[in-house]
């Protein structure tokens, strides 16, 4: 899969982030969230470090797990704290959209599928339907086949980027909600 699918994602969660309260400025979510979304990836260094793609190291391997996915939520929720704000609601939401990387992945239409266990088991899954076009990796990305998968998943995810691009009147943010019994949630 390219990666318009996953910023998808990333910027889908901004958007719905950005009507609760306390939230960042759209811009800045729709970044984070989107960076934390191609996060999984960054496991393409290993082909650069001589690690084989069906290693659990490999492409598609540990860092598409759901325990990498929950890592990253406790470090968001810890860098949250350190900050003093509140962090259960946005290391939730970071988790989900990390975990969104190899769920996508897996209805993709090659590779070796998605190791969703590790480190319990190292298996790689497919999801029963396959319909995201594999993206050609490296500079083949830029060819004929690479344009291709890219069109495909701009129209696959045209619903996501118009929700998170649809204006939307203003309505100024607010840093708590309130409760009944005059409590206050932050998130």
């Amino acid at each position: 899969m390219a990666t318009l699918g996953h910023v998808a994602v990333g910027v889908v969660a901004a958007r719905w982030r950005a009507s609760r309260p306390g939230a960042l400025p759209l811009g800045v979510a729709m970044v984070g969230l989107s960076a934390l979304s191609l996060l999984p990836d960054e496991d393409f260094i290993a082909f650069r470090l001589g690690i084989p793609y069906a290693h659990p190291l490999g492409h598609r391997g540990m860092t598409h797990s759901l325990v990498f996915a929950v890592l990253v939520g406790l470090l968001v929720a810890l860098a949250l704290r350190l900050r003093g704000r509140p962090a259960l609601g946005d290391a939730l939401l970071a988790t989900v959209v990390v975990a969104s990387h190899g769920v996508l992945d897996a209805f993709t239409t090659g590779g070796l599928g998605i190791e969703f266990l590790w480190p319990f088991d190292t298996r790689r899954f497919f999801a029963p339907l396959r319909f995201i076009p594999v993206a050609p990796l490296g500079a083949r990305m830029l060819g004929e086949r690479g344009l291709r998968v890219l069109v495909t998943e701009a129209v696959l995810f045209l619903p996501a980027w118009a929700y998170a691009f649809w204006p939307r009147r203003h309505r100024p943010p607010s840093d708590t909600a309130r409760r009944p019994g005059g409590l206050t949630q932050h998130w």
